[in-house]
Parts: structure tokens; C-alpha cells; sequence
């Protein structure tokens, strides 16, 4: 499954179950929109190492990390890419 599909469909079911994975727009504000708080971020960071299997750095992150499914996505594909057990 594509990541953005993937993430997309996660906060979808987490977040805002009314609506259609198809109807969340990779680019909406889910910070600004109030769709994901802060408690929210930290959900998404444990299902995005979970689910990928990746290692992110809370301290490397930053809230606009997280500000829209294509901004997720980026912070996914920069863990993929990092090497395993690399000091941060």
C-alpha cells in the first residue's frame, strides 16, 4: 500500500471516522483544522514507526512535520532512507 494512502487511511480511522479516506486532501491543515492535536501527533508518530517499521527521533522532529499527510509522508520517506541505529 502507498504511504500516502496509508497515512491518509490511519487518520482518517483515528480522527475523523465520518468522512472518506478519498475526501481527506493530502495538503489540509490537520493541525490548523484541529483534526490532530498535540496528544494526536504522538499517536501518529507511534503508528508511523509501527506500521513502517522506522525509528524517528522525537527530537528531530517538529510540529509542521506532521501538519499534512504530505508532510508525514516526507518525514516517513527521510526515516526509510536514514540508516538503522545511526547515531541522531
Amino acid at each position: 500500500m502507498d504511504s500516502t494512502i496509508a497515512v491518509t487511511q490511519f487518520i482518517v480511522d483515528e480522527f475523523v471516522p465520518d468522512i472518506d479516506a478519498d475526501e481527506l486532501d493530502p495538503d489540509y491543515d490537520l493541525l490548523e483544522s484541529g483534526i490532530v492535536d498535540s496528544l494526536g501527533l504522538l499517536t501518529v508518530l507511534a503508528w508511523v514507526e509501527d506500521r513502517f517499521g522506522v525509528e524517528i527521533e522525537v527530537g528531530e522532529i517538529e510540529e509542521d512535520d506532521f501538519r499534512t499527510v504530505g508532510a508525514i509522508c516526507a518525514l516517513l520517506e527521510t526515516a526509510q532512507r536514514a540508516p538503522q541505529g545511526a547515531p541522531g
